[in-house]
């Protein structure tokens, strides 16, 4: 036993000084997860603000003006045109200048005042029209949504009129008041550099040996097939949990996400991830005869897998049969348990089922890939 364990650490120290001789190895441990995790940060958000605003005005009246003022008060519209044609409408959203277009009709604040003086009973009140480009259907949504309840809240409010509503809502988020896509996205990112640079460097290694040749030589050492699975994939999964924590007090330093969980528990699941992570990389380095081919593999493999994750759309709004198939994505439930520690502050008997089936799925991904490489050096 001491002598496996003395070779699988020979092993080891051998990986860490060929990584850390390569300077763009190093680059790539250290700098790119954190410009990464900085870049998605950044990027990847659903919130939705300062869209840009298309006014055709007929009115030019303190009222219409208002009403414009009222949309831009915010951060949520920006004025980039105006005119009195109802045609540059059309030319501002193909041309892309605009995402939502507002129309005022003639007369639109006598109809208002008309409005106001019936107390909204009976008759015909004052119109405008919204127009939203909907090639991308997120934002158009979202900003139709604020568009409508801004007009309708100062048509009511800003001329004075009050409706009591029927029943009376009170709405509250919870784990995330302010709603920021920001505090959900960013632990979900944690997840995807995890998986993409154990896939890239467990996948990449192996191959390499390949290609120098130098993994005969390793074949033909006294290291068993399981011993030199150890040793090529044990430094990658120190490498990415050094990677996890660095990522971590980067989002919490930098971006301020918030932390209410047990750290040893987002440990664990990062542990159980790595099994699956790290095993599709050795799988793809017994199918790869070239770096080029496995790192074309990785990105391919990577692509489905953070699709179907849940990372950016919602598992449930996806086909049933896409639903069921993502019980076997392992970054799917690591993702549910990030999510859950971070905003949630979850304890593990909430969250059992999520590691369970992680074990599952990890343990079987190393078997079969464990299976597959003994054959390949064999």
């Amino acid at each position: 036993m001491r002598e496996k364990l003395e070779r699988i650490g020979g092993l080891i120290r051998k990986e860490f000084k060929q990584l850390f001789r390569d300077e763009r190895m190093r680059r790539m441990i250290f700098v790119s997860p954190i410009l990464q995790l900085i870049i998605f940060g950044y990027a990847v958000s659903t919130d939705v603000r300062h869209v840009s605003l298309f006014v055709v005005d007929h009115d030019h009246t303190q009222a219409s003006r208002a009403l414009v003022e009222a949309l831009t008060a915010g951060d949520y519209f920006r004025v980039v045109g105006r005119s009195d044609r109802t045609a540059d409408i059309a030319d501002a959203l193909d041309n892309g200048r605009a995402t939502v277009a507002l129309q005022i009709p003639p007369h639109y604040a006598r109809d208002l005042q008309a409005a106001i003086a019936r107390g909204f009973q009976g008759g015909e009140g004052a119109h405008v029209q919204v127009v939203v480009d909907g090639t991308n259907s997120n934002v158009a949504t979202i900003a139709l949504g604020y568009a409508e309840q801004i007009i309708r809240t100062h048509g009511l409010g800003q001329l004075g009129v009050t409706i009591t509503p029927p029943v009376d809502l009170r709405e509250r988020a919870w784990f995330n008041p302010a709603l920021v896509s920001r505090n959900y996205n960013i632990p979900a990112v944690i997840g995807t550099i995890m998986l993409m640079m154990s896939l890239m460097l467990t996948s990449l290694a192996v191959v390499r040996e390949r290609e120098l040749g130098t993994l005969e030589q390793l074949m033909v050492s006294p290291l068993t097939p399981g011993e030199l699975i150890a040793g090529k994939t044990i430094p990658f999964g120190i490498i990415a949990l050094f990677d996890l924590v660095v990522i971590t007090a980067v989002a919490l330093a930098w971006f301020h996400i918030p932390f209410l969980g047990q750290a040893p528990l987002l440990m664990l699941a990062a542990f159980l991830f790595l099994l699956s992570a790290l095993g599709m990389g050795l799988l793809i380095s017994t199918v790869s005869n070239t770096q080029q081919e496995a790192f074309l593999t990785t990105f391919f493999t990577m692509l489905p897998v953070m699709m179907l994750s849940g990372f950016m759309f919602p598992v449930t709004s996806m086909p049933k049969a896409f639903q069921w198939f993502t019980l076997l994505n392992p970054l799917r439930h690591y993702l549910e348990i990030v999510r859950a520690v971070f905003l949630k502050g979850a304890g593990f008997s909430a969250l059992w089922p999520q590691f369970a089936t992680l074990a599952g799925v990890g343990f079987a991904v190393v078997a079969l890939a464990a299976s597959r490489f003994h054959k390949t050096v064999q």
